[in-house]
């Protein structure tokens, strides 16, 4: 461990790093003033910077600033603050130890330097800075577990939301991000608007193709759908089978129909093939729409039902449409 001595007397380094290297401490670096130590510890850089240096040996009295302003000016600097600081005095005198002390000095030293009580008290130091060095690693590897952990369920509960099949959001997450949206509006007097979209005569689909290229239908059927909502507060989600449900926050009953209309030409123009459709050659969608100003008394579960009712009487007049809720 590195030993840094402070001392203006040339005697009293030489004969500090002597009887420490005596004791087996190999790396002692000394400074002859408090600003050689500064530089030594890159006290001038303005980010923080790894330092070696495990314990300072620090003399009160020297030329330009002595110890206790030394010490103090380094254990204000926050990248150097844990590195434990023995001063070194010509006498114990209370008010001088009082002031090292406040001044953030671990222990202290008197001259003449006796090598016993050198030897004691730079060991107490260095275990002391030992155990902090463990701690604070011991805290920087909790914190690194914490942030995996936080990004770790930030993860799952992303996954939770989405549909393993398309990508897009699912049941669960639409019904939160609708009361969340529905609650809104409620407050504002704002408008919301409901498509819900149903491919028609899928199970003919899956009957003809297999239930692989079923799974490739819904995931094209699911991104011509996403292409078509340029804003980042609607919501396309899987609401379940081959069944599909959009969210247009603050949006009329006539724009809703313009975004499920096309919503409806994108999936034609996927031209996905469907022989066994009784309406087209490809694949196709009806949707049902609902919406309109929320006011205190509607419940959500209105525009759902009204939605769901108009997808209903489009499939039923025709499919390959969409019908807008009391039209």
């Amino acid at each position: 461990m590195a030993i840094l001595i402070v001392d203006d007397s040339m005697s009293i380094r030489m004969l500090l790093k002597h009887l420490l290297e005596k004791n087996g401490f190999s790396e002692v670096i000394i400074a002859e003033t408090a600003f050689a130590a500064f530089d030594l510890l890159g006290m001038d850089r303005t980010a923080c910077a790894p330092t070696h240096i495990d314990l300072i040996l620090m003399d009160v009295i020297m030329p330009d600033m002595d110890g206790i302003e030394a010490c103090r000016l380094i254990k204000s600097n926050r990248c150097l603050k844990d590195i434990p600081i023995i001063v070194i005095t010509a006498s114990d005198i209370t008010e001088t130890l009082e002031r090292a002390f406040t001044a953030g000095a671990m222990d202290f030293i008197t001259k003449p330097v006796k090598p016993l009580e050198l030897k004691a008290r730079v060991l107490s130091a260095l275990k002391i800075k030992y155990e902090i060095d463990q701690r604070k690693a011991r805290e920087a590897e909790l914190v690194k577990v914490l942030e995996e952990l936080e990004n770790a369920n930030r993860e799952l509960s992303r996954l939770s939301s989405l549909d393993g099949l398309t990508g897009i959001a699912n049941r669960r997450h639409f019904e939160q991000i609708y009361d969340m949206e529905w609650r809104q509006a409620a407050r504002t007097g704002s408008e919301l608007s409901v498509l819900f979209l149903d491919l028609d005569f899928f199970k003919y689909y899956n009957d003809t193709y297999g239930h692989q290229e079923g799974d490739d239908c819904l995931k094209q059927v699911a991104a011509a759908a996403g292409a078509i909502l340029k804003r980042p507060g609607d919501l396309l989600a899987r609401y379940g089978g081959e069944e599909f449900v959009v969210i247009l926050p603050e949006t009329s009953l006539a724009g809703a129909a313009k975004v499920a209309e096309a919503i409806r030409q994108a999936v034609e123009q996927c031209n996905i093939p469907h022989s066994a459709s009784p309406i087209a050659t490809h694949v196709t969608v009806s949707v049902g729409v609902a919406g309109g100003r929320v006011t205190q008394g509607d419940k959500p579960s209105d525009f759902i039902a009204r939605a769901d009712k108009a997808l209903y009487e489009a499939k039923h007049s025709g499919r390959n449409r969409v019908k807008v809720a009391g039209s």
